[in-house]
C-alpha cells in the first residue's frame, strides 16, 4: 500500500508554468506505475500523464503532450509533473495515483487501472 500526497497547485495567468509533486509513502514506491488525472467541474476525471516504474516510459494525453512532463525519483519515493504553457482549460483538481504493476515499462492510463490516489490539489489557470 502506498499513500500520494499532492503538492504545488495553484493560480497562474495563461502562458505560465506549474511544477506539482506527489509525495509517496507507506509502501515500496519503485513497485508502483505513477500517474497524473485531472478533474474539472463537470467533468470526468481523465489521464494526463503516466510514467512506469524504471521511469523509462511515459505517456501523455493529447491535449498536455509537448506542455507537460513527468517525471520521477525512486530514492526520493516522488513523482513531478511539470506543467509549461498553461491555458485555461488546464483548470482543474490534479490527483496523483499510483498503480501496483508487475511489467517494469508499463503504465496505464485510465482511472480505473490506479490502486491508490491523493486528495488532489487545485489548478486555476486564468485566461
Amino acid at each position: 500500500q502506498v499513500q500520494p500526497v499532492e503538492s504545488g497547485g495553484g493560480l497562474v495567468q495563461a502562458g505560465g508554468s506549474l511544477r506539482l509533486s506527489c509525495a509517496a509513502s507507506g509502501g515500496t514506491f519503485s513497485g508502483f506505475a505513477m500517474g497524473w488525472f485531472r478533474q474539472a467541474p463537470g467533468k470526468e476525471r481523465e489521464f494526463v500523464a503516466a510514467i512506469s516504474r524504471n521511469g523509462a516510459n511515459r505517456r501523455y494525453a493529447d491535449s498536455v503532450k509537448g506542455r507537460f512532463t513527468i517525471s520521477r525519483d525512486n530514492v526520493k519515493n516522488t513523482v513531478s509533473l511539470q506543467m509549461n504553457s498553461l491555458k485555461f482549460e488546464d483548470t482543474a483538481v490534479y490527483y496523483c495515483a499510483a498503480q501496483m504493476i508487475a511489467a517494469l515499462w508499463s503504465a496505464g492510463s485510465t482511472p480505473n487501472g490506479y490502486d491508490y490516489w491523493g486528495q488532489g490539489t487545485q489548478v486555476t489557470v486564468s485566461s
